[in-house]
């Protein structure tokens, strides 16, 4: 028989809801009779005693809200009840021990990865295009419809044929698809970048984007790129170049530049790169996968589309494959600020060093700073599909959503568009939008990114895999077609997160090997967001 409620942490008041219970349940729970006195969805929380207004609510061992109004044992905790709090963190108080996982199983595993001449190992071998203003993205568009009917496997568009039976009223109208050209290039993918950036705004706008482009081209899932610009635009070709020269030195990537104001007629330009972009990707086809060790992954931790499973299913799930790779020497980012508000003291007392503290804690200030002068603040992080499904505060989420970064001390803090030279734990300046949390960190290394749902989110990248890790088995069966990784089995008591951990790493293993493409991939979900340093979270 199914349990129906877990308690995260020993110290935490509240417990999680594994199954629906109805209102006068009686439910019995360590060594307790608890009787429900409302309904209780799955994934809400539960009150394990009494609170009176303004009493603290413990979860995940942390400070998540507190009461608003009496909530009796056994009610359900909504944003009717309960309002955010967090532990105000000023400094490092502590240094938390580390106990790497045994790893001997994994250290003679390798990956097919395509080795680069700095030492990086990607995942992927991707010729990128890319504007460094929106004046751009139209000739971009038109680089993409050629590049792609003629180098890819194409097939007719399903949709446009459904809408043409309609149209025409013949009567047929299922989705079909019939191939029409192979793909010509068996080791090269080409993928194409558009933004709204690179003029007006302000100057240090185009500053940011031009780190993120340059971060872009130096990961190791890139062969070389082709940049288009208009001329006039705040980000100049020369400020790309120096954001690329800061990260990559001695770049030995091609990287070819095109100015339309100086090649006269828009055919004229196109027609340059087409047959310039068509030699290159032709060189960088001829490289191929060869074994490299886990420890040259670079792993980005994600989570969007939320639900009140995530931080005792999927979350977790994530932070002991970080454990696992931390301990083979790989790298793991944790980004989303403003979804560690709450578990700050944790991170600062895993940071190794008092100046990786502070400037984590100096970020994360000037963060809610600036988002608290814009009006608004944190506790405005949870969207409405979070809360619906149980995440009623930020700190509430904050505490699950932390959970992917596991346990391993944090060797670095990078700010937005640095990009990562330490192996181990990162944590990564970003907002906890999901597209521009994973562009974000695909900017700054990751060659694979992990992603958790439990509502169901669609995205992918250009450059990197993305796996999508779902925290319960229904959302697996519904969306079956967006994830690649169901951890629904802790929730039911089938599996433990070190089992579906290692699962988990299996499976990195086989799509950053390019045997077994994730299902973003197989959408072809290609989405890319900078974050201008206003408002988001």
């Amino acid at each position: 028989m199914q349990k129906k409620l877990i308690k995260v942490h020993p110290s935490d008041n509240v417990a999680v809801a594994l199954i629906d219970i109805a209102k006068d349940d009686v439910i019995s729970f360590e060594n307790l009779s608890i009787t429900a006195v409302t309904d209780v969805k799955a994934k809400h929380k539960l009150a394990l005693t009494d609170f009176a207004v303004g009493d603290n609510i413990y979860m995940y061992g942390v400070l998540v809200g507190k009461a608003s109004q009496p909530i009796l044992r056994g009610a359900v905790l909504n944003t009717e009840n309960v309002k955010h709090q967090s532990a105000k963190v000023s400094q490092k108080t502590n240094t938390i021990g580390w106990t790497a996982p045994n790893v001997d199983k994994w250290k003679d595993r390798t990956f097919m990865g395509y080795h680069r001449e700095d030492g990086q190992v990607g995942t992927a071998n991707v010729w990128l295009f890319f504007p460094l203003v929106f004046c751009e993205n139209r000739n971009i568009e038109i680089l993409k419809d050629v590049f792609e009917k003629e180098l890819l496997t194409q097939k007719t568009n399903s949709y446009r044929n459904l809408l043409r039976s309609l149209v025409h009223n013949n009567g047929e109208t299922s989705l079909i698809e019939e191939e029409q050209s192979e793909k010509v290039f068996d080791n090269v993918e080409v993928k194409f970048i558009t933004h709204p950036g690179g003029c007006g705004g302000i100057r240090q706008d185009s500053e940011s984007l031009a780190r993120l482009l340059a971060g872009y081209v130096h990961n190791p899932n890139v062969a070389g790129a082709t940049v288009l610009s208009l001329g006039c635009q705040n980000l100049q070709i020369d400020i790309f170049n120096k954001a690329l020269e800061a990260i990559s030195p001695n770049n030995t990537k091609p990287v070819l530049m095109y100015e339309q104001q100086k090649m006269g007629t828009v055919d004229e330009m196109l027609s340059s790169i087409i047959k310039n972009s068509f030699e290159a990707i032709k060189e960088a086809n001829k490289i191929e996968r060869k074994p490299a060790p886990l420890s040259k992954l670079r792993l980005g931790l994600e989570c969007g589309g939320s639900d009140g499973f995530s931080g005792i299913s999927a979350n977790p799930t994530l932070g002991y494959t970080s454990d696992l790779l931390v301990a083979l020497g790989g790298t793991a980012i944790l980004s989303e600020f403003p979804e560690l508000c709450g578990v700050e003291q944790e991170l600062v007392n895993r940071c190794e060093t008092e100046a990786t503290a502070n400037r984590f804690l100096e970020l994360m200030k000037a963060f809610e700073k600036s988002v608290v002068d814009a009006g608004s603040g944190f506790d405005m992080n949870p969207s409405p599909g979070n809360i619906k499904d149980g995440l009623i505060t930020d700190a509430m989420k904050s505490a699950g959503a932390a959970k992917k970064g596991g346990t391993s001390p944090v060797v670095d803090v990078l700010d937005y568009g640095e990009y990562v030279t330490k192996p181990g734990l990162n944590l990564l300046c970003t907002p906890g939008n999901d597209v521009e949390s994973t562009t974000a960190m695909v900017g700054s290394g990751a060659n694979i990114v992990l992603f958790t749902t439990g509502l169901g989110t669609p995205t992918g990248n250009p450059i990197a895999p993305i796996v999508k890790v779902s925290s319960n088995s229904e959302l697996a069966r519904r969306m079956s077609d967006i994830i690649d990784i169901d951890t629904g089995g802790i929730i039911k008591g089938e599996k433990t997160i070190e089992e579906m951990a290692e699962e988990t790493l299996n499976t990195i293993i086989e799509i950053a090997s390019g045997r077994t493409p994730s299902k973003a991939s197989l959408l072809n979900q290609n989405d890319f967001i900078p974050w201008k340093r206003g408002v988001s979270l």
